[in-house]
């Protein structure tokens, strides 16, 4: 049995999940972008369908996962098992006031009309927090409703917060903070959970890839201790004598970040040559 996946079929998320399937060695065609399409190099179909059916799709076993924002599966309270946490397409629900309005806690909702495309979300955060506001239920463009007199404040998706901005809002308070998520269906046949056990696999191993490089330097070997101590690594570093006598060659994997906040040092005790490559896949 072939395990069928559902992914959004067009916007940012569809691009971050073909990289991630891609680089995970599931090939698919770009060009057959029909309802369903085979993978090869992974017994696995694609479903495209848009963000917001995906979770009851999965929860339906129509699809036996799926990728979507967390947002889309908290806000259709869609009974699906989250198998993975992928770490992209980030952002935020929050809700925004327009920007000249003194903001002092969360009290300031009270009575208050707040446009969303999220209203299952919303009055829960609202139950939660004690607070009596009306929900103004738009399905797009809802960062203009304050200024067109709709509502008095919005809750809405956030990612660099630019268009609040431009339509003269400002962010007072994080709903729920949201990325794309790898959903199953909770009754999955045992094959299939095969299946996805080693897809989650191959997605780990990309993603531990992602900021890690393969670092390598020629070192003086009077300088060889002083230098392994320096080096963080997941494994003890690689040393290896050169064909130049009192010099080694050392090789370790660092996250890039960490690369960059030792190259200058590594450099002033001696190192030389210093290579940093990408790496693909880690699997440890």
């Amino acid at each position: 049995a072939m395990l069928r996946i559902a992914i959004q079929s067009k916007g940012r998320l569809f691009e971050d999940c073909m990289s991630l399937l891609s680089e995970a060695g599931v090939k698919l065609s770009p060009s057959k972008r029909s309802l369903l399409v085979q993978a090869s190099g992974f017994p696995l179909e694609v479903l495209y369908l848009r963000d917001d059916d995906i979770p009851q799709c999965v929860a339906d076993g129509v699809a036996d996962i799926g990728i979507v924002g967390l947002n889309e599966v908290e806000e259709r309270g869609a009974v699906v098992d989250i198998a993975r946490q992928l770490g992209f397409s980030t952002c935020r629900l929050s809700l925004a006031i327009p920007a000249a309005t003194v903001y002092e806690g969360k009290s300031w909702f009270e009575g208050k009309t707040i446009a969303t495309s999220y209203p299952s979300i919303l009055s829960g955060w609202l139950a939660k927090e004690g607070v009596k506001a009306n929900i103004h239920v738009i399905s797009g463009s809802v960062e203009i409703s304050p200024s067109v007199g709709l509502s008095d404040a919005i809750c809405d998706i956030v990612s660099s917060g630019s268009t609040l901005v431009t339509n003269h809002l400002k962010e007072v308070e994080v709903v729920l903070r949201s990325e794309a998520v790898l959903i199953a269906h909770p009754l999955i046949s045992e094959e299939k959970k095969q299946e996805l056990e080693e897809l989650i696999f191959r997605m780990e191993a990309v993603q531990k890839a992602k900021d890690k490089k393969y670092v390598m330097m020629n070192v003086p070997d009077e300088a060889l201790a002083r230098i392994l101590e320096m080096l963080p690594s997941e494994k003890s570093p690689t040393v290896i004598p050169l064909a130049t006598p009192g010099w080694h060659s050392v090789h370790t994997v660092i996250s890039e970040e960490r690369f960059w906040s030792l190259a200058s040092t590594l450099k002033a005790c001696g190192a030389d040559g210093i290579l940093a490559l990408d790496i693909e896949k880690v699997i440890l």
